[in-house]
């Protein structure tokens, strides 16, 4: 439902695939509709709003409401060819005149969350709307007052069509962001899976779980790996990172904003990659390296013989399978590697790290033992 110059095609043309625009850019042509509406009694069809990097895509008006008190606009978020659960949804910006001196005020309107713990960019109480979308609807407020007389003083409220439902399936519950989504994004382009706002969820979860005074947080890569993680260490769960497959993104983070200690659980073939360096362990973006498993096992006492046989095995869970009945632990092997590996990325920040590996259903396969700066 929006139309774009020329540039965000150009962006992504070696991919092949069409980017998006986030909630933040969806809600400040909103709002731009809605004040420039309120100030002339027309909406602008398409609207044209200014982007941060300097792109002015145009988006297609889907709803629209003018009173003598208010006016409110709505645009269908495209996310382009990117996997968003936003995708399709309806943001809406309601804009009210307030008196001379009042500013910009921000109100969640339904289906937007409003912060209710601390460690995240925004005061408890605020809406979730974050601090980019807000400076471009704070800038867009003051050109369209510029164009059209007006004082810039006004009441913003930000809502999103059945936007609570599909928080459900984002991080915002476990961030203690309740009552719908947040309004995001840095740039206002949605890459195509570059899966921004899930590396962005990370960093905020690990933002709330030190803000809680939470010592020890564990990296997961789903839930069955959080059911182990929880039941070996009772973790609370604003100390479960939700990452994925982006180890890295939790690495790196960590790195510059420390916890005490750090447990990373997932699959035995996924932290296998990891182990053998990858930071992304997508199977689009990595493979399980059935030559670096068997290099492992001769390390843990294979015979060549079975050293050949976990070299060929058809999956990284058949080379643990091997091993096991062998009595050749390249469950704790892989554990110890990717502990080693992930050290390497924190580069001596004062963290304490184990790995955990799990089989499909949650059973413990490998573990290592606790090192780092901050081991005890």
């Amino acid at each position: 439902m929006s139309e774009a110059t020329g540039g965000r095609s150009a962006q992504l043309k070696h991919t092949g695939l069409r980017p998006g625009w986030t909630t933040g850019a969806c809600a400040t042509a909103a709002t731009t509709a809605a004040y420039t509406a309120l100030l002339t009694g027309e909406f602008p069809d398409p609207v044209t709003i200014t982007l941060p990097k300097g792109q002015t895509p145009a988006f297609a008006l889907a709803a629209e409401e003018l009173t003598d008190t208010y006016a409110m606009a709505g645009i269908v978020k495209d996310a382009g060819d990117d996997p968003d659960v936003t995708h399709g949804a309806l943001v809406r910006a309601s804009v009210r005149l307030l008196p001379a001196g009042s500013g910009v005020v921000f109100r969640a309107g339904p289906g937007v969350g409003t912060v209710t713990r601390p460690g995240l960019p925004l005061d408890v109480g605020e809406p979730a709307i974050n601090p980019v979308p807000r400076r471009m609807m704070g800038d867009h407020v003051a050109g369209v007052a510029a164009a059209h007389g007006g004082g810039g003083d006004v009441e913003i409220t930000v809502s999103v069509d059945h936007g609570e439902e599909i928080a459900r399936s984002t991080w915002n519950p476990r961030l203690g962001i309740l009552g719908g989504l947040s309004i995001l994004g840095t740039t206002g382009i949605v890459v195509p899976y570059s899966c921004s706002a899930w590396i962005d969820s990370i960093r905020r979860g690990v933002d709330v779980a030190r803000a809680a005074g939470r010592t020890h947080v564990a990296g997961c890569t789903g839930s069955t790996s959080e059911r182990t993680v929880t039941a070996l260490y009772d973790l609370p769960e604003d100390a479960l990172l939700d990452m994925g497959d982006f180890a890295g993104a939790v690495l790196k983070y960590v790195s510059r904003h420390p916890v005490e200690r750090l447990t990373i659980c997932g699959g035995f073939a996924k932290l296998s990659k990891l182990a053998a360096g990858h930071l992304d362990l997508h199977s689009a973006r990595s493979q399980v390296d059935k030559g670096f498993l068997a290099g492992l096992a001769r390390a843990g006492g294979a015979d060549e013989e079975l050293v050949a046989q976990v070299a060929g095995a058809n999956t990284g869970l058949a080379a643990l399978q091997l091993c096991a009945a062998r009595n050749v632990p390249l469950g704790d092997l892989v554990a110890g590697r990717a502990r080693d590996r992930s050290l390497e990325v924190l580069r001596g920040a004062p963290v304490a790290v184990d790995v955990v590996c799990i089989d499909r259903a949650g059973t413990v396969v490998g573990r290592s033992a606790v090192a780092g700066p901050a081991a005890g």
